[in-house]
C-alpha cells in the first residue's frame, strides 16, 4: 500500500492564550495547497481514503485535497492524527485502514514526522524528517507497523510539487 503523508497548509498564527485547534488557512496557505493538490494530481496520487487530524487548519487541507484530486473520497477525522498524539498511537489507529492501496492522511507536526521515522526505522527518533507545511511524503508499506519493511519512495516540499505537472 501506499501511505501518503501531508501536512497542512500554512495556517493563522496562534493568538496569545487563543485556540490552537480553530487556528484556519490562510488566504495564502489555502492558495499554495491548491497549487500542491495540481502537482500531487500530476504525479497521479489518487487516495482511497483520505484521513485528517480533527483541528481546523487539517480538515481545510483535506477538503482541498478532496476538491483537487480525482475520485477522492471525503475525508474522515481521525483523533489519532491531533497534534499532541503519541507516534505509536497514531499507527494503531492506522491499522484498520491498512486492506486500502492508497492512504493519505493530513496533520501535524512534530506528529507525523515522528510517524514516518517510526514506520521507516522503528523508533520514532530513529531519522530526521522535516515537514514544511504542504508538504508530502510517500511511503510503501505492508502493514501500519514500526520495522515492517515500509521504504520512503519520495518526499516532496510544496515549491516542487507546486511545479510538477504531467
Amino acid at each position: 500500500m501506499t501511505f501518503y503523508v501531508v501536512r497542512h497548509a500554512i495556517a493563522e498564527e496562534a493568538l496569545p492564550g487563543g485556540d490552537d485547534a480553530g487556528r484556519r488557512l490562510t488566504a495564502e496557505g489555502r492558495r499554495k495547497m491548491r497549487g500542491v493538490v495540481r502537482g500531487l494530481r500530476g504525479i497521479g496520487v489518487e487516495p482511497d481514503v483520505i484521513l485528517t487530524s480533527p483541528l481546523v487548519r487539517a480538515r481545510e487541507t483535506a477538503d482541498i485535497l478532496v476538491a483537487g484530486l480525482r475520485g477522492s473520497p471525503e475525508p474522515r477525522m481521525l483523533d489519532a492524527l491531533g497534534s499532541d498524539v503519541a507516534p505509536e498511537d497514531t499507527l494503531k489507529a492506522l491499522r484498520v485502514f491498512g486492506r486500502n492501496q492508497q492512504v493519505m492522511v493530513v496533520g501535524h507536526e512534530p506528529n507525523l514526522s515522528s510517524v514516518l521515522a517510526l514506520l521507516l526505522t522503528g523508533s520514532s527518533d530513529g531519522v530526521t524528517i522535516e515537514l514544511k507545511k504542504g508538504s508530502c511524503a510517500a511511503v510503501e508499506v505492508g502493514v501500519f507497523e514500526p520495522r515492517a519493511g515500509a521504504v520512503l519512495r519520495w518526499l516532496l516540499p510544496p515549491r516542487t510539487l507546486r511545479r510538477a505537472r504531467r
